[in-house]
Parts: structure tokens; C-alpha cells; sequence
């Protein structure tokens, strides 16, 4: 395997599209659209941005290695807050006889950060419409 990771990367690549795709003329096609990505930097970047990823996550700062699981933690908050907290706090207020006027965390601001968090995107369901592997 070779050093350079976007070789490597390309390598690794028509290893898996030859175990994928047992038609040669699908493999082939696999095979051109992988040297497309190459030649037009995208495989580079997604390379060096998985370099990156890597980099951050064997840090030892926590603000460092820390910021993506942080930002994770404080969606899955507002979410459980949404449908577990608070039902179960307007229930008590009412209980109690509280008049406490109770909101939801804005779910429109974290669902887009949370998806992005874990790399769901309309890109993807784009590749699939289109039938990009």
C-alpha cells in the first residue's frame, strides 16, 4: 500500500469497487467516477479532512478532541428536554399548581447541526436519487 493517502486511498478504492461490482463494464464505470473524484480534488479533500478528523480525536485537550462529542451531547439534551423533561415537567407544574409557561428547545436549530454531526445530509439522498454508488 502506498504512503501517499490519496493513492492509498484510490488503491483501497478499486479493491472494493472490483469486490462490488462482478460486471466489468460497472466495475469500470465505478472505476472512472473514482478517478473524477480524484482528478477533481474532491478525494483529496475528503482525504485530508478525514486526516484531520483523526488528528483531533487522539488529541489529549479536551478542547481539542472534545468539541464534536460536546456539541453531540448538547443536541441529544435538547431532544431528550423535548419529549422526555418536558412533558414530565408540565405534568409536575400542574400537579403542583404551578402557572409556568414551559418551551421546547428549537428543535429547527438542532436537528441541522445534529444531522450534520452524523453526516446526514440531502447530498447523500442526492447521490441516491441519482444512483451514485
Amino acid at each position: 500500500m502506498s504512503l501517499d493517502p490519496i493513492t492509498a486511498a484510490l488503491d483501497l478504492g478499486g479493491k472494493v469497487i472490483d469486490k462490488l461490482f462482478p460486471d466489468p463494464a460497472q466495475r469500470d464505470a465505478a472505476k472512472l467516477e473514482l478517478l473524477k473524484l480524484q482528478q477533481s480534488g474532491v478525494l483529496a479533500e475528503m482525504t485530508a479532512q478525514t486526516e484531520i478528523n483523526k488528528i483531533e480525536a487522539a488529541s489529549s485537550s479536551l478542547f481539542v478532541s472534545g468539541w464534536r462529542p460536546a456539541v453531540g451531547w448538547v443536541c441529544c439534551t435538547g431532544c431528550a428536554w423535548n419529549w422526555i423533561g418536558l412533558p414530565i415537567a408540565k405534568l409536575v407544574c400542574a400537579l403542583l399548581g404551578y402557572d409556568i409557561v414551559l418551551q421546547m428547545a428549537s428543535v429547527t436549530e438542532m436537528m441541522p447541526l445534529l444531522f450534520g454531526l452524523l453526516g446526514i445530509g440531502g447530498m447523500r439522498t442526492a447521490e441516491k436519487i441519482k444512483g451514485v454508488a
